[in-house]
């Protein structure tokens, strides 16, 4: 091992910035390149540990892994792969690729930027790669030639010329809504990865032949949205949500125009049980779908809460047990801090914000319970209070 190897495995777990300052107490040492994977490998520690438990792999700049994919993500994009031949026209730091090529027998890697490039040829031959090709280029330029593949994948750069995100298909590199048609030419599928910020409803419009919209939440935080287009797809697009929990995995399914045709019932009076939907359901806009589908009451049209006298235990989202029900004016939210000092707040088409309400309340943050501030069907707000069943 050189000295540059023993010392990152040596400092693993070390204050890069601390380490930093000792660079002269270690001349044999390439620090610059030491310091890069120490931090490289404290990214990905919780975010991609297979990687993590290689100690062989490299690592580039902070920004290119901030903006890379999750393990847990990669991995379901590559239950959705099969095939012969792949392409990914935005190589990147390479961890989609590397877990959806081992679905193909041949696979393109292209990346505008060498050092990403050198990475991952480095990288792929560590992991047994040796299938994949890596091509340092653009991709609009490589697309134009390339041989027909039987799925290309697509993760455009969401920030601008100065560095700011942007989140509209029309502002990202490359632009995938001017590209639709060429890339339906090379491949008969194409998986474009997407901002969890940009509007459904716009993406529908900007793209064709989507068959299937992905909306994946790891931990209950909407992390990426994933367009399928299909070459002469013209049917009802699917909307598959998925939360990913430490050990299960929520998923909800619908099709586009089943919201819309929802009849959900509403609530007059709160059950025993309070339901909040996953960010990805919720990312989805299924409001009236989910309650349907689960037998639950919706407390007020624009208040994205439901209620049931009967547990649902497969309900994908968090569920709460109702322990009382008050109004907000000044004496109950007093009684309310009185009975409850500390609670998780939040407020649900209630006109204050959590600050707000917690500095009329001085209800203090944190704790087993969870108070819910809203809006109910007799238009009148209401504070409840619960216990968190579920996750």
């Amino acid at each position: 091992m050189s000295p540059t190897q023993q010392f990152i495995a040596d400092h693993s777990d070390d204050d890069v910035q601390k380490l930093a300052l000792q660079a002269a107490r270690y001349p044999e040492v390439d620090m610059a390149f030491a310091l890069r994977q120490i931090a490289g490998r404290q990214k990905v520690k919780n975010k991609i540990p297979s990687f993590y438990q290689n100690p062989l792999l490299h690592y580039p700049a902070q920004l290119s892994l901030e903006q890379s994919s999750s393990e847990i993500t990669a991995r379901y994009k590559a239950e959705l792969c099969s095939g012969h031949c792949f392409a990914d026209l935005t190589g990147g730091f390479g961890i989609d690729m590397a877990f959806i090529a081992a679905k193909f027998e041949k696979a393109f890697y292209v990346e505008r930027q060498t050092e990403l490039c050198d990475i991952a040829t480095h990288n792929f031959g560590i992991l047994g790669l040796s299938h994949i090709t890596v091509f340092n280029g653009d991709a609009v330029d490589f697309v134009q030639d390339m041989p027909g593949v039987d799925m290309i994948f697509l993760d455009p750069a969401r920030r601008g010329h100065g560095g700011q995100k942007v989140f509209r298909l029309a502002d990202c590199e490359p632009d995938v809504s001017a590209l639709k048609n060429t890339l339906l030419t090379k491949a008969p599928k194409v998986m474009i990865k997407l901002s969890p910020m940009l509007d459904i409803s716009q993406l529908q419009k900007d793209l064709t032949h989507i068959s299937e919209i992905h909306i994946l939440s790891v931990d209950n935080e909407c992390k990426e949205l994933l367009a399928i287009m299909e070459r002469g797809f013209e049917g009802n697009t699917q909307i598959i949500t998925q939360n990913f929990a430490k050990d299960s995995r929520q998923t909800f399914s619908f099709g586009n125009e089943d919201e819309s045709a929802s009849m959900p019932l509403f609530a007059s009076h709160t059950g025993k049980y309070l339901y909040e939907p996953n960010s990805s359901i919720m990312k989805a806009g299924a409001f009236r779908l989910v309650a349907a589908y689960f037998n639950l009451q919706k407390l007020h049209p624009h208040t994205h809460l439901y209620t049931s006298d009967e547990i649902i235990t497969d309900f994908p989202g968090r569920v709460f047990e109702i322990v009382k029900v008050s109004g907000h004016s000044k004496q109950e939210l007093k009684n309310i801090k009185a009975e409850t000092p500390k609670a998780n707040i939040a407020v649900r088409n209630y006109p204050d914000s959590v600050e707000i309400l917690r500095k009329k309340t001085g209800i203090k943050d944190g704790g087993d319970d969870y108070i819910f501030a809203c809006k109910m069907l007799d238009e009148k707000y209401y504070i409840i209070s619960t216990k968190k069943i579920t996750q």
